[in-house]
C-alpha cells in the first residue's frame, strides 16, 4: 500500500471531511434513495454534466476515496462489479436440443404406433434412427461449445483505487460506486468513471463506440444532451487507457454500466430463427399433412375393399414408414457436422449446427468497420510536403515494413529524402510512444498516432533509438484536446540552441508558422494552399496532422504553451492517417457481390471515415446511401414505414448507437432478409443477437462472442465469406440428401398405392421397407453429406427467403425419379405375380430391385444440374464405398438364416441379380435425359 494524500489537489480538500461526519453505521445516512432492486437510484444522474463537488456529494465520497468499511457495505448493497455471464449449456440440454425437430416428432409418433401394435422390430428400427441422430448432433454441438469456451477465457482484472487516503490494488469485482480509481496507460477501465483528473489521458473506446482513434479525456462538465460517444469526461467499463495518467470516481458498476446496459438489451432480444429451421419446419409440416392424407385415403380404400381393420392399421404403419424419410435428420445433422468441421479448418467455429446453413442462406451481411473490415491500427498512408508534393507509404499497421514513394510511383530523390527525414525526425522527438523489436517481434506501446508516426519514421530510414539519444529534452507539452497539439523543446547533441518540434491540428499550429520547407528551400508560407490540401485529405477519410519545427530564443520554462513562447515555426508537412483495410477484405466483398449478397457497413465511427472506407470497398458510391445516428433519430419511431423504407436504401450507417444497430438489423429481418451480422465489440452484441446469424471476431469482446452463433478465430472478413461458401455447400448437400430420401420414399408410396388400387398384395412389408431405407438411404444419405461441393457455389444468387427446400427443380426431379422407380417396380411386381412366382419370393426379388434402384439413384442425386458422369468420383469416395458395402450387406443378409427369417429374403442367382441390375439402371437413363433437356432450355446450367 502506498500513501497518496499528497496527490489530492487543494481544491478538493474541502471534501475530505465528508466521510468523517458520517455516522458509525455507514449505511444510516445514505442519500442515494430511492433505489431499484439492484441498489441504484431510480432516476439516472447525468454525471458528465456535473462538477466535481456535486459528484462527491451525490456519491457520498471524497478525493480520499471511500473508507474500507463503507466499501464493504456498498459491495453487499450493490453486488459485485460483474456482468451476468451466459451459462454454457449442459450435456443434458444439448442432448434434448437434438429432439427439437418436427421430423423427429413424426418419427417418434411412427415408432410409438408400431410399438403399440407390438411391431417391435419396426419400432426398434425407428428409435435407433432417432438415437443415432441425437448422438451425432450432441457430439458436434458439445465440441463446438468447448471450442467456443476456450476462446472466452477471461483474465482477472486488477485495479488501483484510493480508499481512506491510501492506494491499494483490488480485483475489479470489488469496486463499488464512489470508489476513486487511479489510471495510467495500459489500464483496463473497471467500471464507468467520471474523470476528475487527466494528464494527457487518452482511452481506446472502440469496443463500445466503434471509434478506432483513442479519445482524449477532459475534466470539465459538459452539457446534459451530449451523446455517450462525445462524453469526454467519462470513461466506460471495458475500455483501455492508452496514454497518460488520471483518476476518476466510479459512477456505475455491473449491469448499470454502459456495457451492462448493452448486456441487458442482449438478454431481452429475441433471436431470429435460423433459415434452415424455418425451412425444415415448413417441410416437416407438409410431409406430415401428406402422410396423414395418404394414410387416410389408403385406409378408406382398404376398408371399402373388405380388409380387416387390424390389417388396415398395419398397412397405415407401412405407409408411414415408406413416406417418412427416417434418414433425413441423420443426413442433415451429418451434412452440418461435416460443414462445421470444414469451417473450423477455415477459422470459423460453429456453436450450433443450424448456424452452418444460416450463414450460407444470408442475403445481407451487416458488418462492423473497426477490427472487421479494417486492421484497427492507425497507419500513416500519405505525407504531404509543402507546397503540394505527395508521398505514399506502403505497409500496414505498426510493423515498419514498406517504403516511401512519390504519388506517381517514382522513388524520392536525395532532396526529397532530406525533407522527409527532417519531417520524420520531428515526429520522433515529439512522441510519447515506443516501438522496438524483441525476439523478432515488433512491440509497441502508447497512443496509436504516436506509434504510427514512429512506424512511418522507421520506413523513412530514421533510427528511432539513436534519434532520441542524440537530443536533450528540455520540456514537453503533452497533447490535449483543448490545445490540439503536442510540443517538445530540446537541444541537439545535448547542446546548442533550444528548438521545438510540434505536431497537431492545422488550426492550432499554422498561426505560428512563418515559413515552409520546400524543394526550393525555406520560403514564406501559403496558408490557403495548405488548408486546401488538408481539406482534400479529410474528404478522403484521412485523419491529418501537421508537423512543424523551429528555434526558440531565450530560456524555456516547464511545459510552456506555444502562445507564451511564440516561436516562429517552419511548416514541415502533413501526415495523413487511416485505419487501413485488411488485405483480404476487398476481394471478399467482391465475392459477396458476385454471390448476390448485399454488404452494408454499420459503425460508430465518423461519417467521413466510414464513407471513405465504404467507397474504397465498393459498398457505396453516393453519400445519399449513408445515414448517421442523429439522422436516424429524426426519422422517428422504428415502427414507422418511413423508417424502414429509408433504411432499406442505405448502405452505410455511421455514428450509430448499439440500440440503433439492433434497430437496423431488426428492420432488415422484418423486411424478409436473412441477415448475418459481424462484429467484435460490446456495441455489436444487440445486433449480433437480433440477426439470423451472429458472427463474432475471435479477438473481440467476450460479450460479442457469447452472443454470436459463430466465431471467426483469425478476425478476417474472408473467413466469413469462406463460411458462407461452406454453408451453401452444406445446404446443397442437405438438398441432395432430401432429394434421395423423398424421391425414393415417393416411389415406395406410389408402389403401394398402385398395388392397393389394383387389388394386389402389399409389395413389401414394413420391416422390409425399414431394411431398404437402412441399407440404401441410411448409409447413402449420410454419404451424400460428404460431397465436396460443386464449383460455382459463390456465383449464384442467394435463395429467396420465402423459398422452401422443395423448389421447382427439386419437385420436378422428385416426381420424375420417384414415379419412374415406382412404375418400373410395379411392372416387375405385376409380372412376377402373373408369372406365378410365390408372393414371398416375388417380394425377395422386388426388394433386391429396389435396393439396386436406390444404389443407382444416389449418383443422380450428387448434382441437381450436372450429369452423374461429370461429377468426379474423387469428390466423394465415401459414397462409392458405401454403395458397394451396402449392396454387399444386402446380399450377405440373403444368405444368413436369421436375416432370411427376419426380412423374408433368400439368395438369388447371378443371372437374376444381373437382370435386376440392368432394369435398375433405367433410372440413370431417365434422369440424364431430364438434365440434358433442362440444360438445353437453360443455357447457364452445365449438364
Amino acid at each position: 500500500m502506498i500513501s497518496s494524500d499528497s496527490d489530492i489537489s487543494e481544491g478538493d480538500r474541502d471534501q475530505q471531511d465528508l466521510k468523517g461526519k458520517k455516522a458509525d453505521n455507514p449505511a444510516q445516512e445514505r442519500i442515494l434513495e430511492p433505489k431499484t432492486s439492484d441498489g441504484y437510484k431510480k432516476t439516472a444522474t447525468l454525471w458528465h454534466s456535473q462538477r466535481s463537488e456535486e459528484i462527491y456529494r451525490e456519491l457520498e465520497t471524497s478525493p480520499r476515496g471511500l473508507e474500507p468499511e463503507e466499501a464493504e457495505v456498498r459491495l453487499k448493497e450493490y453486488g459485485e462489479n460483474t456482468l451476468p455471464a451466459r451459462k454454457p449449456p449442459g450435456l443434458l440440454e444439448i442432448v434434448l436440443n437434438q429432439f427439437k425437430s418436427p421430423l423427429i416428432y413424426i418419427l417418434l409418433l411412427a415408432g410409438i404406433i408400431a410399438a403399440l401394435l407390438e411391431d417391435f422390430t419396426d419400432a426398434g428400427f425407428i428409435f435407433l434412427v432417432v438415437i443415432i441422430n441425437a448422438v451425432i448432433g450432441t457430439i458436434q454441438e458439445w465440441k463446438a461449445e468447448q471450442s467456443a469456451s476456450q476462446l472466452q477465457t477471461i483474465l482477472k482484472i486488477m485495479s488501483r483505487v484510493r480508499r481512506g487516503g491510501t492506494e491499494m490494488v483490488i480485483p475489479a469485482e470489488e469496486i463499488v460506486p464512489g470508489d476513486i480509481v487511479l489510471l495510467e496507460s495500459g489500464n483496463r477501465i473497471p467500471a464507468d468513471l467520471r474523470i476528475l483528473r487527466a494528464t494527457n489521458l487518452t482511452v481506446d473506446e472502440s469496443l463500445l463506440t466503434g471509434e478506432s482513434a483513442a479519445v482524449q479525456k477532459t475534466v470539465e462538465a459538459l452539457k446534459e444532451d451530449i451523446p455517450v460517444n462525445d462524453r469526454h469526461n467519462m470513461a466506460y467499463a471495458g475500455s483501455t487507457a492508452i496514454t497518460g495518467r488520471g483518476c476518476g470516481v466510479v459512477t456505475a458498476t455491473g449491469t448499470r454500466t454502459e456495457v451492462g446496459k448493452i448486456a441487458r438489451a442482449v438478454t431481452e432480444t429475441v433471436s431470429a430463427k435460423p433459415p434452415l429451421l424455418i425451412r425444415m419446419e415448413e417441410f416437416a409440416r407438409k410431409v406430415g399433412i401428406a402422410v396423414i392424407a395418404a394414410s387416410a385415403v389408403m385406409s378408406a380404400v382398404a376398408l371399402y375393399q373388405g380388409t380387416a381393420p387390424i390389417e388396415v392399421f398395419f398397412l397405415a404403419v407401412a405407409l408411414v414408414v415408406s413416406a417418412i424419410p427416417e434418414g433425413l435428420p441423420v443426413g442433415v445433422t451429418v451434412a452440418l457436422s461435416i460443414a462445421s468441421t470444414r469451417m473450423a479448418r477455415r477459422n470459423v467455429i460453429v456453436r450450433k449446427l443450424s448456424a452452418v446453413e444460416s450463414l450460407g442462406s444470408c442475403t445481407t451481411i451487416a458488418t462492423d468497420k473497426t477490427g472487421t473490415l479494417t486492421v484497427n491500427q492507425q497507419t500513416a498512408r500519405m505525407i504531404l510536403l509543402p507546397p503540394g508534393e505527395y508521398f505514399e507509404a506502403s505497409g500496414e499497421g505498426y510493423i515498419p515494413e514498406g517504403g516511401i514513394e512519390k504519388k506517381d510511383g517514382n522513388s524520392p530523390d536525395a532532396e526529397d529524402m532530406k525533407r522527409l527525414q527532417e519531417f520524420a525526425l520531428a515526429t520522433v522527438i515529439c512522441n510519447e510512444g515506443t516501438l522496438f523489436q524483441e525476439n523478432g517481434i515488433w512491440i509497441h506501446h502508447g497512443d496509436a498516432i504516436d506509434v504510427a508516426f514512429l512506424t512511418l519514421a522507421s520506413k523513412i530510414g530514421i533510427n528511432l533509438e539513436k534519434a532520441r539519444k542524440e537530443v536533450k529534452i528540455i520540456a514537453e507539452v503533452p497533447f490535449e484536446s483543448e490545445r490540439m497539439y503536442a510540443a517538445v523543446y530540446y537541444q541537439e547533441n545535448k547542446s546548442g540552441p533550444i528548438r521545438v518540434a510540434v505536431k497537431g491540428a492545422m488550426e492550432a499550429i499554422l498561426p505560428y508558422c512563418k515559413t515552409m520547407n520546400t524543394s526550393e528551400g525555406t520560403i514564406p508560407i501559403d496558408p490557403d494552399a495548405l488548408n486546401q490540401e488538408l481539406n482534400s485529405l479529410m474528404e478522403k477519410g484521412y485523419r491529418a496532422l501537421v508537423v512543424a519545427e523551429g528555434q526558440v530564443s531565450g530560456k524555456v520554462e516547464e511545459a510552456p504553451e506555444l502562445k507564451s513562447v511564440k516561436p516562429e515555426l517552419t511548416f514541415l508537412g502533413i501526415a495523413a492517417f487511416i485505419d487501413p483495410l485488411r488485405p483480404d477484405v476487398t476481394e471478399a466483398v467482391r465475392t459477396c457481390k458476385r454471390a448476390g449478397i448485399d454488404v452494408i457497413m454499420i459503425t460508430g465511427d465518423h461519417p467521413k471515415t466510414a464513407f471513405a472506407i465504404a467507397k474504397e470497398l465498393d459498398i457505396t458510391h453516393s453519400r445519399e446511401e449513408m445515414i448517421t445516428g442523429r439522422e436516424m433519430e429524426d426519422l422517428g419511431d422504428p415502427e414507422l414505414p418511413v423508417f424502414m423504407s429509408t433504411l432499406e436504401k442505405m448502405r452505410v450507417f455511421a455514428r450509430v448507437t448499439p440500440v440503433q444497430k439492433m434497430q437496423i438489423v431488426d428492420s432488415l429481418v422484418r423486411r424478409g432478409h436473412f441477415v448475418a451480422v459481424t462484429g467484435d465489440g460490446v456495441n455489436d452484441a444487440p445486433a449480433l443477437r437480433r440477426a439470423n446469424i451472429g458472427v463474432a471476431m475471435g479477438s473481440g469482446t467476450d460479450v460479442a462472442k457469447d452472443t454470436s452463433s459463430m466465431i471467426v478465430t483469425d478476425d478476417t472478413f474472408s473467413s466469413i465469406v469462406a463460411g458462407v461458401e461452406e454453408g451453401r455447400i452444406a445446404y446443397d448437400n442437405i438438398r441432395k440428401v432430401t432429394l434421395l430420401l423423398i424421391s425414393t420414399g415417393l416411389a415406395e408410396v406410389i408402389l403401394f398405392i398402385l398395388a392397393l388400387f389394383m387389388g394386389l398384395p402389399i409389395p413389401l412389408f414394413a420391416v422390409q421397407l425399414l431394411w431398404l431405407n437402412l441399407v440404401t438411404n441410411g448409409i447413402q444419405g449420410v454419404a451424400l453429406a460428404f460431397e465436396a461441393g460443386e464449383s460455382g457455389a459463390m456465383l449464384r444468387k442467394p435463395r429467396r427467403p420465402e423459398e422452401g427446400i422443395f423448389n421447382e427443380l427439386m419437385i420436378k426431379q422428385t416426381l420424375i425419379s420417384g414415379t419412374t422407380i415406382a412404375i418400373v417396380a410395379f411392372a416387375i411386381w405385376v409380372w412376377l405375380l402373373g408369372e406365378g412366382y410365390e408372393e414371398n419370393w416375388a417380394r425377395n426379388l422386388l426388394l433386391l430391385l429396389m435396393v439396386l434402384f436406390e444404389n443407382f439413384h444416389v449418383f443422380n442425386c450428387r448434382s441437381e444440374y450436372r450429369s452423374a458422369f461429370r461429377v468426379p468420383i474423387r469428390n466423394n469416395y465415401f459414397l462409392v464405398a458405401g454403395v458397394i458395402m451396402m449392396q454387399g450387406l444386402h446380399i450377405t443378409a440373403m444368405h444368413i438364416p436369421f436375416m432370411q427369417g427376419l426380412l423374408g429374403v433368400n439368395p438369388v442367382t447371378f443371372q437374376s441379380w444381373l437382370s435386376l441390375l440392368l432394369i435398375a439402371a433405367t433410372i440413370i437413363i431417365v434422369m440424364e435425359i431430364f438434365k440434358k433437356l433442362r440444360a438445353a432450355r437453360d443455357k447457364d446450367v452445365v449438364a
